[in-house]
């Protein structure tokens, strides 16, 4: 039967005298002998309404090509079957670098499917802002004047306190954690902190009390970093030590630049000159930055969203349920990520020009991929090891806790609703597919890590799912979005530090700092690199956004309404507290998150 559905949306009355009986598919074919210049069009559902006046939906929401079959399979899951359609038939994996977590196999986003790749209007707005941002200098100056944190941050980047800051509610607030006991490696004396700390009391007391934390970057030691002009440039994998006064104000106290202490690696304290402290705080945050920049940001959210994806699209057909619950969540992700190949790390890629540049950050890749665990993944658990529950002032954790919270409840309700008990886990073969995919593609089969091989309960399904939506939602948010307000006032943060470390006090000036800050050209290239990343652009789609009608069922449908209502409420909770704080943290409002990892 042929129905002529040219450019049009219509509905068509076919006239028949028997029974549909379980209609399973639709076959689509757009016209091989349409001479017209388009080459696709876009089908976003059909719906059929039988003699007996039952309504079927039948969602497609991809590009059809001139000549192309497709099959439509009803809004109806089947459970467990092998037969539906699988997207999966055209995604196969690759090695990006041994010990990375695997990719997709294609080269370019024009060869990936239509549906998964940027809107034009994104490519458009995208291509306009590179040339304003890569010909106009003036153009980052106008950024840094009309935008306020970023000139908040010029004006009081030097101060301790705002410094200490950073590390709780700036750009990674992954690495921080709570003292117990100070490093072996890290000889901090009483007499050296004791100034710094509150009237009458002792270190040892204050690391008694919880006040005493830490931020060790001792993953990046003995990484060779790049050379410029024809010297190895200099990385600092060091340590620094931190103190929370009576004033509930976070305060670098002590630095030291290297793993192994000795006499050509002092450790700086505030006292110091103020130019040796500051270059001090200044290598620390170049450590900061990469960790930040490759293992946080590119690896752990882009990179290991990417395995989700590519696992899925292989593993689900297109009307299992976990399918139409992550691929919103999975849009545009690929066609980012190999974009990110050519333009961060590929030979002529901003990351290049880092202290670490492309093979070094690559290394600092894969020893965090072998440290990573599934519970330092989720946040619930990773504040609770690094003994953050109470620090005050601590805004990533108090929204991402409760966005954990709100996410959770929404993916268990639908979870339950598809797996009513855990039988129905172990026999799902595509859910269980899926996570082996991602075990084996992902974690490289790292059983240390504590990732699950396969599921056994719906309990484990809901914090697996729970962790993957806020890790492409809310983590890469945290991670990405204030970008350019913390990276465009250099001296605040670098990616690329020319002079050495100072191995002796005393000997540093401002013209030393000058001296060590990237030239005119690289800073460009990196403000240019932190605008695009930071921009709103105008097809963004907001978090707990289910566009398309891909669940027919009610109940699903209600939940996404709920989850809606619940992400609502606390935007206007943060926008509220906002408007009290000198520094507002709106990275995790839900109205600024994305709803996948589209840039």
């Amino acid at each position: 039967m042929y129905i002529n559905l040219c450019f049009k949306t219509g509905t068509y009355t076919l006239s028949t005298n028997l029974s549909l009986e379980k209609l399973l598919l639709i076959k689509v074919e757009k016209d091989p002998f349409c001479y017209l210049p388009e080459d696709e069009w876009y089908l976003s559902k059909i719906v059929v309404t039988t003699p007996e006046g039952e309504a079927i939906l039948f969602p497609c929401y991809r590009w059809i090509s001139r000549g192309e079959l497709k099959f439509i399979w009803r809004n109806s899951y089947v459970p467990f079957a092998n037969f539906l359609y699988f997207l999966g038939l055209f995604f196969r994996w690759k090695i990006f670098a041994e010990g990375l977590p695997h990719i997709n196999h294609f080269n370019n986003v024009s060869e990936l499917p239509a549906e998964i790749r940027f809107s034009q209007s994104k490519l458009n707005e995208v291509k306009y802002l590179k040339m304003k941002t890569y010909i106009l200098n003036r153009y980052i100056v106008f950024f840094i004047i009309c935008s306020i944190l970023p000139e908040y941050v010029s004006e009081h980047w030097k101060e301790d306190d705002f410094y200490g800051f950073q590390f709780l509610n700036g750009l990674n607030s992954k690495v921080i954690k709570r003292c117990s006991e100070l490093p072996p490696n890290f000889p901090v004396t009483e007499e050296m902190v004791k100034p710094f700390l509150e009237e009458g009391s002792s270190l040892q007391e204050e690391v008694k009390k919880g006040n005493i934390f830490l931020s060790d970057h001792k993953k990046m030691d003995g990484i060779p970093p790049r050379a410029y002009n024809g010297e190895p440039l200099h990385v600092t994998a060091g340590l620094c030590l931190l103190y929370l006064n009576p004033e509930n104000k976070l305060m670098p106290i002590a630095i030291q630049l290297h793993q192994q202490p000795s006499e050509q690696n002092p450790i700086f304290l505030p006292s110091d000159s103020e130019t040796d402290w500051l270059l001090a705080k200044m290598f620390i945050r170049n450590a900061d930055s990469m960790d930040h920049q490759a293992v946080q940001h590119l690896m752990k959210t882009h990179l290991l969203t990417e395995v989700y994806n590519v696992a899925a699209l292989r593993s689900f057909s297109v009307i299992h349920p976990l399918y139409k619950l992550l691929f919103p969540h999975f849009h545009c992700t690929m066609s980012i990520n190999i974009g990110a190949r050519t333009t961060l790390l590929g030979p002529d890629g901003v990351l290049t020009i880092s202290s670490l540049g492309c093979d070094g950050l690559t290394e600092l890749m894969r020893r965090a991929l072998s440290e990573t665990t599934y519970s330092s993944l989720c946040l619930p658990e990773d504040i609770t090891a690094r003994g953050l529950e109470s620090i005050p002032n601590f805004y990533y954790r108090d929204d991402g806790l409760k966005l954990w919270d709100i996410i959770n409840s929404f993916v268990k309700a639908v979870v339950e609703y598809y797996y009513p008990s855990d039988s129905e886990v172990r026999k799902d073969n595509e859910l269980q597919e899926w996570i082996s995919e991602i075990f084996t593609h992902g974690f490289l089969g790292n059983k240390a890590s504590g990732f699950p091989e396969s599921f056994h309960t719906v309990e484990e399904v809901i914090k697996f799912i729970t962790m993957v939506i806020f890790t492409v939602t809310v983590q890469h948010a945290a991670v990405n979005n204030g970008q350019f307000d913390y990276y465009s006032w250099v001296p605040n943060i670098s990616l690329l530090l020319h002079e050495p470390p100072p191995t002796t006090k005393g000997q540093s000036s401002m013209e030393t700092i000058l001296e060590a800050l990237p030239n005119v050209g690289d800073t460009v290239h990196f403000a240019a690199l932190f605008c695009l990343l930071s921009e709103t652009y105008s097809d963004m789609v907001p978090m707990g956004s289910y566009p398309d009608e891909r669940f027919q069922e009610p109940a699903p449908n209600q939940m996404i309404k709920e989850f809606q209502a619940e992400l609502s409420n606390l935007s206007e909770a943060i926008s509220t507290r906002n408007m009290q704080l000198e520094i507002p943290y709106s990275y995790m409002d839900p109205t600024q998150i994305e709803n996948s990892i589209a840039i």
